[in-house]
């Protein structure tokens, strides 16, 4: 018999290398609790060993890797025997395969169509749980399938697991099941982990295994470990007992799956609710779609799901192979994990300034997908995991996310594999790239005049809280970039009504009205220009700070670190931020060009006298329209001396200002019985309590 590829002297020489790598896997994965591969790139390597031992069968041998369940025990865990053994399941990684399943079962049981029951295919650490008479006696690993590892301590502090059952189970019962970790919990143990200077964990299942085979319980207890049972067997069954529970006076032996699971969740083990039974193939199918739809909505991972023949008698009759049992399969979700080669990182520049560092690939499938770009997140994380060009790096991709770059292959690393530098001037613009203390994230500092920034900016600049140019939304910002009629800011206010009615949806009427807001904005309040120029860490209020202290632009622009430090509540960081902002070329240059176009207000005398804090604790809602100040300059007096404005009025609101055509905010506080005050009054306020 002959293979594609492999005559019987370099298939037997490739089944040796197969069989001494799987090996290396399994201690690896099951002992040490450290895989080196993927789950995608295991299964590859053992089902090309299957098919060599297949076509070539002098090549079998009895201490095959396809021949036994998978793992050793370790040595520094007491052994413990399984009454009955614990064998893997078979793997359909597609469709086809699904269906050869099903032929192969009705066959087997001379029928037309077969009763199934679907359940989850947990990513965890498989472990049996020996109850005797209903209490908790030994709880064990899988290990080699026939001899695990005693672990009952560790197992004590899951408090998923019932130290005694609810319901009646006399003898001797194995409960078989999962044990994991979920998604949040793994995060936060890594996170534990990265501050204690500790190795990080590869992957929930990865954590939850190495959680449980600790020697110390106090450990395990710490890491929030969860465990669901999908199965049981009667000590007294016999070596073919899979599926059997002893009956009660109170409940018949289930003779089915799904009633096995529903008796063990009534004795109080957690069984996973996403279970069914189905009819035939079809339903196999529609099952692993409707799973396959909510996977990345559970809080735990799952790579596939598990179809058992639902009647024990009829897996009875269809019994076993080698190490797997006829009557059930693991459907297999697409790989999210794959190796392939890293050919060179590029650098993208996000709306926001970010620096995110870009693996290009050899293309490789994931999940369905030909990926040949993945994120490296930052500059620390190329560090952390010595990502370097050339490597053979495992790529992941879990539904919509963005394929990220998880680990490096150390062992397939080439001689001439090369360091990557992280850029200090930004791809895009060629300003300074910055990067905060105590921050991960680089990012441009040119934020008026990048491009990689320039719609965010704009919309930034335009918006109501800051230059508050009415008629300027997200679509007509977008049309404006994208056919080059504004590069930068300051091009706004060159924009004729000629050239605003060229846009899409923009009449004469309209583009007359816009380029009229266009002329209001020139004479922009401080704090509003301040904030419009987004300066990274500059919000409203920090704005408002800077401008009652600096009261004009100018003294603010050439303000050193130590006079921006004497501003209320700015910091260390936001002052670093300022002045690199007005220290990079480009931003001055775009600033010089916009008060070219524009005449920034200085802060009045009467915005800063008093203490400002004359109205704290006071609430006011402003409505309608003043006599002679804007609702954003009356704002700014509140706030001076100390008050808050709010949008809505309530219970809470020491007093409405309304003004002319004021509508239901002043019904509202009418209704309310709240205070209602004229500008005069709020005028009056603002002098009776010390402030001008």
């Amino acid at each position: 018999m002959s293979a594609p590829g492999h005559d019987s002297g370099d298939a037997a020489a490739r089944a040796n290398t197969l069989r001494d790598q799987i090996r290396g896997f399994d201690h690896a994965y099951y002992v040490l609790d450290d895989p080196l591969v993927s789950d995608a790139e295991y299964d590859r390597l053992l089902r090309e060993l299957q098919d060599l031992e297949v076509r070539y069968p002098d090549l079998l041998t009895e201490d095959s890797p396809t021949q036994r369940v998978a793992g050793t025990p370790r040595s520094d865990l007491v052994p413990a025997p399984h009454a009955v053994p614990m064998l893997s399941l078979a793997n359909a990684l597609n469709d086809d395969e699904a269906l050869a399943f099903d032929t192969r079962v009705r066959a087997g049981l001379g029928v037309e169509q077969v009763r199934y029951c679907c359940e989850l295919k947990f990513d965890g650490l498989a472990v049996s749980l020996r109850f005797r008479d209903g209490v908790l006696e030994r709880a064990a690993t899988r290990g080699d399938g026939s001899v695990g590892e005693d672990v009952t301590a560790n197992v004590r502090t899951i408090r998923s697991v019932p130290l005694r059952l609810r319901q009646e189970m006399p003898g001797i019962v194995e409960v078989r099941g999962e044990v994991l970790m979920f998604r949040r919990d793994f995060e936060r143990l890594n996170d534990q982990q990265l501050a204690a200077g500790a190795k990080e964990f590869a992957n929930p299942r990865n954590a939850a295994a190495g959680s449980l085979r600790q020697l110390d319980a106090a450990i395990t207890a710490q890491r929030r470990l969860h465990f669901f049972a999908y199965g049981a067997v009667a000590a007294h069954a016999g070596a073919k007992g899979e599926g059997l529970l002893p009956g009660t006076q109170d409940r018949a032996q289930p003779t089915r799956q799904s009633e096995l699971l529903q008796a063990l969740q009534d004795a109080g083990l957690p069984v996973c609710e996403h279970r069914k039974v189905v009819e035939g193939i079809e339903g196999l199918r529609a099952f692993y779609e409707w799973v396959s739809e909510r996977r990345d909505e559970l809080p735990y991972e799952i790579d596939g799901v598990v179809f058992k023949v639902d009647a024990f008698a009829e897996q009875q009759k269809l019994g076993f192979v080698a190490r797997a049992p006829r009557w059930a399969v693991a459907r297999k979700f697409p790989p999210r994990e794959a190796r392939t080669v890293l050919l060179g990182i590029d650098v993208q520049v996000g709306r926001t300034g970010a620096l995110t560092p870009v693996a290009r690939l050899a293309p490789v499938e994931v999940s369905g997908v030909i990926v040949s770009n993945a994120t490296l997140h930052n500059e620390d994380e190329i560090r952390r995991k010595d990502v370097r060009i050339g490597d053979t790096v495992i790529v992941r991709r879990a539904g919509d996310v963005i394929p990220e770059v998880l680990a490096v292959v150390p062992e397939l690393r080439p001689k001439d594999a090369r360091e990557f530098v992280f850029p200090t001037t930004c791809p895009v613009c060629g300003s300074a790239v910055v990067r905060v203390e105590g921050e991960a994230i680089a990012r441009c500092s040119g934020g008026l005049i990048c491009a990689a920034q320039r719609k965010q900016a704009l919309l930034h600049f335009v918006g109501r809280r800051a230059m508050d140019i009415d008629g300027l939304g997200e679509k007509l910002v977008e049309q404006l970039v994208d056919t080059g009629r504004v590069q930068h800011p300051a091009g706004l206010f060159d924009l004729t009504v000629e050239q605003l009615q060229d846009l899409d949806r923009m009449g004469e009427k309209s583009a007359t009205k816009l380029r009229q807001a266009l002329d209001h904005a020139r004479t922009p309040a401080l704090d509003r220009f301040i904030y419009a120029l987004g300066i990274r860490h500059v919000g409203e209020s920090t704005a408002r700070d800077l401008a009652r202290h600096f009261r004009e632009f100018a003294a603010l622009e050439k303000a050193d670190e130590n006079e921006l430090l004497r501003v209320k509540d700015v910091g260390t960081v936001v002052a670093q931020s300022i002045r690199q902002f007005f220290g990079e070329p480009r931003n001055r240059k775009e600033i010089d060009a916009l008060l070219e176009k524009v005449h920034v207000q200085p802060v009045a005398d009467d915005l800063v006298a008093g203490d400002g804090q004359a109205l704290s604790g006071m609430r006011f809602v402003l409505t309608g329209t003043l006599p002679t100040l804007t609702r954003e300059e009356a704002g700014t007096r509140i706030e001076a001396a100390g008050g808050t404005v709010v949008g809505s009025v309530s219970r809470k609101t020491t007093y409405v200002i309304a003004g002319s055509d004021a509508g239901s905010k002043l019904d509202k506080a009418q209704e309310l019985g709240v205070p209602v005050l004229d500008e005069d009054g709020l005028r009056k306020l603002l002098q009776e309590k010390g402030t001008r």
